[in-house]
C-alpha cells in the first residue's frame, strides 16, 4: 500500500456530500437486517451463534422503526455480546461518512485501486480522538471514481473498552455495497473472521450482516406488524 498522504479537500467533500446524499435516500428504504454472529473453537468449529432478523420499516404514520421477525438465537458460550455490539451493528458496520462526521477524524490519501466494484480512490480515516462512550471507525474506505460513492469499506469499531474486570473487544471487518437504485450504493453485507486476544485466552469470532429487499417506500406500501421490537 503506497505512503498515506494528505486527502484532497475537494474529494473530501465530494465523498461526504455523496454519503449524505446516500444517507437521505436510503432513508426512504426499508430493508431486512439479518445478524449472525459465531464463535469458532481452535479447531474451526462452531461452538455457539447469535442470530437475529429485523425488518426496518415505516409505520402507517410513516414514522421509521424496527420489527425483529421472530425472537433471536442465542447459543453463545464464550462471547457475551454488548450494547456497543449492537450499536456497531447498527452504526459503525453500515458506517455513511457523511458531513457531520469530518471534524471527528484525520482522512489521509492512500492512492488508487481497481476492484470489483470499478476504479477507486483508496482513503484511510481515523479517529482525532476517542471519547467516552462514542463509537467511531478506523480503517479505509473505496471512493467509486465515477461518482465519489463509497463502494466497500474495511476497518474496526473503536474505541476498545479495557477494564480491571473485563474488556469489549471487537473484530475487523469489511462491509460491501450495492447500487440498488441506479444511483446510489447502499450496505449489502458485512463480514468479519477476526481472533480477538481476551486475557483470558484469544476467541475467533465471525459476523455476518445481510441487508436485503431494499424497497422505496411509499405512502401505498403496506406494513404488517408483528412482535414489538423493545430497545436495549
Amino acid at each position: 500500500m503506497p505512503a498515506a498522504e494528505q486527502a484532497p479537500r475537494d474529494l473530501i467533500r465530494h465523498v461526504a456530500e455523496r454519503e449524505a446524499q446516500t444517507e437521505r435516500e436510503r432513508g426512504n428504504y426499508t430493508y431486512r437486517q439479518t445478524v449472525a454472529v459465531e464463535e469458532l473453537n481452535a479447531m474451526g468449529f462452531r461452538t455457539g451463534e447469535y442470530r437475529e432478523v429485523r425488518d426496518v420499516i415505516f409505520s402507517p404514520a410513516g414514522k421509521r422503526t424496527e420489527q425483529r421477525m421472530g425472537p433471536s438465537r442465542n447459543t453463545l458460550t464464550r462471547l457475551i455480546l454488548t450494547k456497543e455490539d449492537f450499536r456497531d451493528i447498527r452504526e459503525i458496520q453500515p458506517f455513511l461518512f457523511t458531513p457531520d462526521q469530518l471534524r471527528l477524524y484525520d482522512i489521509r490519501f492512500r492512492g488508487e485501486e481497481t476492484i470489483e466494484e470499478g476504479e477507486c480512490y483508496l482513503l484511510q480515516v481515523r479517529p482525532r480522538q476517542t471519547l467516552e462512550g462514542q463509537r467511531l471507525f478506523d480503517g479505509l474506505f473505496w471512493i467509486a471514481k465515477q461518482d465519489f460513492s463509497i463502494v466497500r469499506s474495511e476497518g474496526k469499531a473503536v474505541p476498545e473498552i479495557l477494564r480491571t474486570k473485563s474488556e469489549n473487544l471487537f473484530p475487523r471487518f469489511t462491509t460491501f455495497r450495492s447500487l440498488v437504485d441506479g444511483k446510489h450504493w447502499f450496505p449489502a453485507r458485512t463480514h468479519a473472521d477476526d481472533v480477538l486476544p481476551f486475557r483470558t485466552g484469544v476467541q475467533r469470532i465471525r459476523l455476518t450482516i445481510l441487508y436485503s429487499n431494499y424497497k422505496r417506500f411509499t405512502a401505498e406500501s403496506q406494513i404488517v406488524f408483528g412482535e414489538e421490537v423493545r430497545g436495549r
